[in-house]
């Protein structure tokens, strides 16, 4: 149960001294501790609230001086040193942050009164600094937005540097007196959802020394696979340039055309992967990472595709402390899945991350993955022990098994299909999909971690895009939609403040009966077989042979139900479809599924036929509801 604004029985007054990353000058740090975890000491009435403009060394707008972005910063009214917990965001103006969408309010000296989410009135009570940070070219920062580019990246590293005593800080966004955060211990942790989150990785990737922990939500862990995937673009917004417009403020929107130019020049609508790209890939430097890694993701969300967390998590260096919580929401917030456990849990990790106080959270379960509606499972490591990959192959039959086959397989691109059309009626003739199952498993299949599917596939055109999903076929009971509704009535979480109180509105579970479910998807470009940054011209009738990712997954496919391999050409909801639509066939000889699958491959028992299957669920939600 989270503790809130009433718990009673403070314990007020104590110090603690703590090792690691401080100032230059020694100072104590205030806080109570009691079971464990911090307590609230400092009334959130009496706390400090500034705005610092941190320098991030460039100029990207051009103007003539290096640009600023804007930290509005809640603090203890304490003369003891303190951590932050930092949110870095460009949606503090424009789409707001959390299911209800706060934005930050001002008052009209400019002072900040409103500090989205509930991280200030939560934990400035119990002795953390909350900072957060509008992006270059946001709100009212100066500078440019460009969507994960290196003054994005900027606007977290500077903030943490200037915490540290590394960077320069003002009292104005242009001119203004220095600021320094002797308040500060340093130690800074980042946390966000989505592009917020997607942040924390990038300034953990650079290894900036005092960040201690990052808690990155359905973070992005390389633009190229948010926008592409091996090839192909996604539908939606075409280039980073299509992104940042919604967020720009006016003088990013009157002073930033060259940073638009770049961006849009190094997206080219093809899918290639380009040096802009390379960019704003993370996972290449996460071995920089010296944070501690408290990773949350919904295995159904269809905006940060699962592949992100999967991929990041595998980078990371080998002893990096780290969690992690899979949910079967779709893009959601754990504090509107799983809100108690996770206010406590997030406490925890602050408190043992930031203030170094040994309450065990680094020896318990590193994984905690939700298996049915609000039923969660632990493991000690993620991927569990014993995890490895195996292959199957499909056969010309519509089976898929441990044995190479051949034979070949056929379907024609309508551009219209959907993976959810493909997956309906499995025991139905298509001529849209080739699909492949096993018998009904004897035993249970758990997959953990990223496949990968080779093909050896000819089109009959000279363009042609390639979809791949694995699916569940079986019965089972599963979050519907994005997972949750949201209720009438409120809890709070925190202590509340004139302008800024620390109540929420309650949301609850939805959910639904499936036939099967999409546990895994993956897209690409037939073009790049030999490279994602070059093309090559396909001649119809060749065959080629290609390798793409699928996307991570935590899985368990239950005894009696089938695993099933359904490979199709443009899945119209998710990508774009090929300038000639082509039939294309499977030589299966060259076809195979490579599954990170724990502990051995159960064997098929008999035969058993799984019924028609009705699509009803929305194309985002990844499943078919029936």
């Amino acid at each position: 149960m989270a503790r809130r604004a009433s718990f009673a029985g403070v314990v007020a007054g104590v110090l603690g001294l703590l090792a690691g990353v401080t100032p230059a000058t020694a100072a104590p740090q205030a806080f109570a501790v009691r079971d464990g975890v911090t307590q609230p000491v400092f009334p959130l009435a009496e706390a400090v609230r500034e705005t610092v403009y941190v320098d991030i060394g460039m100029d990207l707008d051009g103007d003539g001086a290096t640009d600023r972005v804007t930290a509005d910063i809640i603090r203890p009214a304490t003369t003891g040193r303190v951590p932050v917990i930092m949110d870095a965001s460009p949606y503090y103006q424009t789409a707001g942050r959390g299911n209800e969408g706060e934005l930050k309010t001002y008052d009209s000296a400019g002072a900040a009164v409103r500090f989205p989410l509930f991280y200030d009135n939560y934990f400035v009570p119990r002795g953390y600094a909350v900072v957060l940070v509008d992006f270059a070219g946001t709100s009212r920062s100066r500078g440019c937005l460009d969507t994960g580019g290196r003054a994005e990246v900027a606007s977290g590293k500077s903030v943490v540097d200037w915490l540290n005593g590394r960077a320069a800080g003002y009292t104005a966004v242009t001119g203004g007196t220095p600021v320094t955060a002797g308040w500060s211990t340093g130690a800074t942790g980042m946390i966000g959802k989505s592009w917020d989150g997607t942040i924390t990785q990038g300034v953990a990737a650079t290894g900036v020394e005092g960040l201690r922990t990052i808690v990155p939500i359905a973070a992005i862990s390389s633009w190229y696979d948010w926008f592409r995937s091996d090839g192909v673009a996604f539908s939606g917004f075409g280039s980073p340039t299509s992104l940042a417009s919604g967020h720009e403020n006016a003088n990013a929107r009157a002073k930033c055309g060259a940073v638009r130019t770049e961006m849009t020049n190094g997206s080219p609508s093809n899918g290639d992967m380009t040096p802009m790209w390379a960019q704003r890939d993370f996972v290449r430097n996460a071995g920089n990472v010296k944070a501690s890694v408290f990773a949350v993701h919904g295995q159904a969300d269809m905006n940060v595709k699962t592949l992100n967390y999967g991929q990041w998590w595998n980078a990371l260096p080998a002893g990096t402390p780290r969690k992690l919580w899979l949910s079967q929401t779709g893009h959601v917030d754990p504090f509107d899945f799983r809100r108690g456990e996770w206010v406590d849990t997030l406490h925890r990790w602050f408190d043992r991350y930031l203030l170094d106080i040994p309450n065990g959270i680094d020896t318990e379960p590193r994984a905690s993955i939700e298996r049915s509606p609000d039923n969660w499972t632990q493991d000690a490591t993620w991927p569990p022990a014993g995890t490895a990959p195996r292959t199957l192959y499909p056969t010309a039959a519509g089976a898929l098994g441990t044995a190479a086959s051949t034979g070949s397989a056929a379907f024609t691109d309508t551009g219209r299909d959907t993976a959810n059309t493909w997956i309906a009626s499995p025991d139905t003739t298509s001529a849209g999909r080739a699909l492949f199952r096993t018998g009904a498993l004897a035993a249970d299949l758990r997959l953990s971690g990223i496949s990968t599917l080779t093909v050896k596939a000819s089109p009959s055109t000279t363009t042609a895009h390639l979809s791949a999903v694995l699916v569940d076929y079986g019965p089972a009971t599963i979050r519907s939609g994005e997972g949750i509704r949201t209720l009438g009535t409120e809890s709070c979480w925190g202590e509340s403040r004139t302008g800024d109180d620390a109540c929420y509105f309650d949301t609850a579970t939805t959910s639904t009966s499936v036939s099967a479910e999409i546990i895994s998807r993956g897209w690409a470009d037939l073009a790049n077989h030999n490279s994602l940054s070059t093309p090559s011209a396909l001649v119809a009738g060749t065959k080629y042979t290609m390798t793409f990712r699928l996307s991570t997954t935590d899985h368990v496919v239950k005894q009696g139900h089938r695993l099933g391999l359904v490979v199709g050409g443009t899945d119209s909801g998710q990508i774009s479809a090929p300038s000639r639509l082509p039939r294309v066939t499977l030589d299966l000889a060259g076809t195979s599924v490579r599954l990170p699958v724990v502990g051995a491959l159960p064997r098929a028992s008999a035969e058993r036929t799984v019924g028609p299957v009705t699509a009803l669920a929305p194309v985002t939600t990844g499943r078919l509801d029936g």
